[in-house]
């Protein structure tokens, strides 16, 4: 039998957003399983349930497909999760003026294919599976971040639900006044629900190429990166694979454009950085879009690119003090690494603690992303 706060709530919620039951295991974020769970059509549904949240003291997370819900502390308390996927049209597609604006809900990767039909993009490595609320949320990006940027960075609009039930719109078709966009972006649901996101949207690339090469001596490895990156040749991807402390740097540059003018570049990148071959598909080493959802422990670190050499020697200190050996791979050319540590390793922790204190000279963040580190013996 309900109680009577309850019953009230429950009364309340429904009255916001019929789309609404009890929360379940299934639910559950880390250990804490809501007390409802929600599915909003649009704005005004959203503003009517949050105002609601708001008038019975309840603590919100908001959802796209959970699978980054894991990143980060999990929630002390979580009464209501807010699931975006009744929110998943595209609700305007102006290709004249390479901008869409989208809901929340709708999954990157079917939006790609709308797009694709008029031969444009939004440029983002990301999982086809994830929710266009949740790329901007949590910031999620990949290897062409060297030359498209972030969501941030590609957010020309947008419209949020604040914590009380307030709507509040930036921008358009064009920025215009308080960019919202980039407050919004990575703040992993902290700051309100994004119920619609405007992008400023790329053609399509007619080709592409990757010239690889390998480093054995690392600050040779890092030089190539730097100049990579920074060449007028325009790189849309400069990445770095190490499979384990002290190995050698594999690094790929990836390059985009007409046919004839990716070969002239990729030529001269190949000159550029010595013994590199140049190919039209990736490495098998090249990144995927970013969706781990493992176990194990995956750590952010973002540096300015000329300190890519003191960064890469802070992380072996930190695995010979602690006896680890993460992996590390990224978007060195646009100074971001990220380490994978397999399930059940110890000294996670330690490593983690060492590798922060080796970069606050250099202003490198460390950022634990997904799993907790297991507890040190």
């Amino acid at each position: 039998m309900l109680s009577q706060d309850h019953a009230v709530t429950l009364k309340a919620l429904a009255a916001a957003c019929p789309e609404l039951r009890e929360g379940a295991d299934i639910d559950a974020i880390g250990d804490v399983v809501p007390g409802f769970v929600a599915w909003p059509s649009g704005t005004d549904q959203a503003a009517g349930l949050l105002r609601a949240a708001a008038e019975h003291d309840l603590a919100v997370v908001f959802r796209g497909t959970g699978s980054r819900l894991g990143w980060g502390v999990p929630p002390d308390r979580c009464d209501l999760v807010v699931d975006t996927g009744r929110m998943d049209a595209v609700l305007e597609h102006a290709a004249g003026d390479l901008v869409a604006r989208v809901q929340p809900g709708a999954q990157m990767g079917g939006v790609a294919d709308l797009l694709a039909l008029a031969g444009q993009e939004i440029a983002l490595d990301v999982p086809a599976t994830a929710t266009v609320g949740g790329v901007v949320a949590s910031g999620l990006t990949g290897p062409r971040r060297l030359r498209y940027g972030s969501p941030r960075d590609l957010l020309i609009g947008i419209t949020v639900v604040l914590a009380d039930g307030t709507v509040a719109h930036s921008g358009g078709k064009v920025v215009a006044g308080y960019d919202l966009g980039k407050l919004f972006a990575g703040s992993a649901g902290t700051l309100g629900l994004i119920t619609e996101a405007t992008f400023r949207l790329h053609p399509l690339p007619a080709a592409r190429r990757f010239v690889t090469a390998e480093f054995v001596a690392p600050t040779v490895g890092c030089d190539a990166v730097a100049a990579a990156a920074n060449s007028p040749l325009v790189a849309s991807a400069v990445e770095l694979r190490r499979a384990a402390p002290g190995g050698p740097l594999q690094v790929a540059v990836l390059l985009e454009g007409s046919p004839d003018g990716v070969a002239a570049r990729a030529g001269r990148m190949a000159d550029l950085l010595g013994a590199a071959e140049v190919a039209p598909e990736a490495p098998s080493w090249w990144p995927g879009p970013l969706d781990f959802t493992a176990a194990g422990t995956l750590i952010r670190v973002s540096f300015w690119v000329s300190a890519l050499g003191r960064v890469l020697d802070a992380i072996d200190g930190a695995a010979a003090g602690s006896g680890t050996a993460p992996g590390v791979y990224g978007s060195a050319g646009a100074g971001v690494l990220y380490l994978e540590f397999p399930p059940g390793v110890a000294g996670v922790s330690s490593f983690t603690g060492a590798l922060r204190a080796a970069l606050d000279h250099e202003r490198g963040g460390v950022v634990v992303l997904a799993a907790p580190a297991p507890a040190e013996p």
